[in-house]
């Protein structure tokens, strides 16, 4: 997490990973979120992110950052560093 202090923003930088979900009548699968884990900088979730969706198991893996206003608590729209494997449609953000 990073802080600026002159504007009370604090940057924080996640790598998420995802596993898959029992696939349904159709045959296609789900994701679902398995681990956030929050880094100190962009290079250290993404690092990571590539690492965990190489594991048995996951599906996929995304690095990002997100704004956070200090003041107010209010978080913007994440900014996608990296994204490694089946990871969702970024259409929901």
């Amino acid at each position: 997490m990073t802080d600026t202090s002159d504007t009370n923003v604090k940057v924080h930088y996640i790598c998420q990973t995802y596993v898959k979900t029992k696939s349904g009548p159709d045959g296609q699968f789900g994701l679902k979120v398995d681990k956030q884990i929050e880094y100190s900088t962009a290079h250290e979730a993404e690092y990571r992110a590539e690492r965990e969706s190489r594991l048995d198991g996951c599906a996929g893996a995304d690095a990002y950052m997100v704004s956070e206003d200090s003041g107010s608590g209010e978080v913007g729209e994440p900014t996608f560093i990296a994204r490694f494997g089946a990871v969702p449609d970024t259409d929901g953000y």
